[in-house]
């Protein structure tokens, strides 16, 4: 698994919608790579401090551009 595949899969991992397999080697990229654990503990945070918010209450622009924001990253 490379990075952009990683970070592809955060949501689908923290959600425990991967398959086992899938599961397997996201975990493998996990343990050798410091940028994408980064990645995810980041990602962790941001969801412990903003909690849910109910779609309706984020903008179509905001939603986009938070949306490209995390396809941007690159560990």
């Amino acid at each position: 698994m490379n990075c952009d595949e990683f970070v592809e899969l955060v949501t689908a991992f923290l959600d425990g919608a991967l398959d086992e397999a899938t599961e397997q080697r996201f975990l493998e990229h996990l343990s050798l790579c410091d940028g994408c654990d980064t990645y995810l503990e980041q990602f962790r945070r941001t969801i412990q401090a903003v909690g849910e918010l109910p779609p309706e209450s984020l903008s179509g622009a905001a939603r986009e551009q938070l949306l490209d924001a995390f396809r941007g990253f690159r560990p």
